[in-house]
């Protein structure tokens, strides 16, 4: 190791840039939805509890364009399912 260190050329921030599909926010959510979010990765093995919040964000929206009758036919199907 040096004895002294030239950081006069060094630029701040992520040594590898960022993919341009992600973007760097900061928001506030409650404890427990985080919680649950991490108690599934773990559960799962591994993995980012971000991803998974993006997914279920995602899975949410794509939801939002189907038709009524499609939502509740696709209730209706788990519902059943879930009481056999």
């Amino acid at each position: 190791m040096k004895a002294k260190y030239d950081f006069s050329k060094g630029k701040r921030g992520a040594v590898l840039p960022l993919s341009g599909k992600k973007v760097r926010i900061t928001i506030r959510l409650d404890r427990d939805i985080v919680d649950w979010f991490r108690s599934k990765v773990e559960e799962q093995g591994g993995g980012n509890y971000q991803s998974m919040l993006n997914d279920a964000l995602r899975t949410y929206i794509e939801r939002q364009d189907q038709p009524i009758e499609e939502v509740l036919r696709r209730v209706v199907r788990e519902e059943l399912q879930a009481a056999q």
